[in-house]
């Protein structure tokens, strides 16, 4: 299993037999990663049209190629309290467990994390300013969540031009108190027993 970052939210997992893009770049970007051999998976509403073989844009329980993936409403950063716009997710590929969360609301109730379960690799944003998590709010979610691998996205990389200004990441990890155990251009792992039994911080640096 491959993982790239490509700014904003979005992320692509690519596996011997699938390829899935987390957060399509066109809402930050105004184009597309996708392609028809692509899965596309949102964490937010969208009407933008996908190409994607398949499109996973709310909860609710999936099943496509070799992952499965459960759905569970949320509320999202910029929401009225008890508004759900947002969607958590859990995403099970090659026995490892990975949860993205998007522009959730930090508080995350017991259900929610009961029906997160057990995760390995957590993709969280950082970026904060009102917008999405910040540092603080990011480190309350990884405490309820407990993974093993946390990524952080949706910061300011010099690169990404976002509509809501984003704080740098070496700001972010200071108030997420979490220094990065590595940098990478891609992560690649081969199997979910070379996860480690700590959590640690593991920067993607965006394409």
């Amino acid at each position: 299993m491959e993982i790239k970052y490509f700014g904003g939210n979005c992320i692509k997992i690519v596996t011997r037999k699938s390829s899935i893009i987390i957060d399509d770049q066109v809402n930050t970007f105004g184009k597309s990663l996708s392609t028809d051999k692509d899965i596309v998976i949102h964490t937010y509403p969208t009407e933008v049209e996908s190409k994607a073989i398949f499109l996973i844009d709310g909860p609710g329980e999936y099943e496509v190629s070799d992952i499965s993936v459960s759905g569970v409403a949320a509320q999202a950063h910029t929401d009225e309290s008890k508004t759900h716009n947002n969607t958590m997710y859990r995403i099970i590929i090659e026995g490892i467990r990975i949860a993205v969360v998007g522009h959730v609301y930090p508080d995350i109730t017991e259900d929610q994390l009961e029906a997160i379960g057990t995760i390995d690799i957590l993709i969280i944003p950082v970026g904060g300013n009102g917008y999405t998590l910040d540092g603080i709010g990011a480190h309350k979610v990884i405490q309820g969540i407990e993974p093993k691998i946390v990524i952080p996205t949706h910061y300011d990389d010099g690169k990404t031009k976002y509509e809501v200004p984003q704080t740098d990441l070496e700001t972010a990890l200071k108030t997420l108190a979490m220094e990065p155990s590595e940098t990478v251009e891609t992560l690649k792992l081969k199997n979910a027993e070379f996860l480690s039994e700590s959590t640690k911080l593991i920067v993607i640096q965006p394409k």
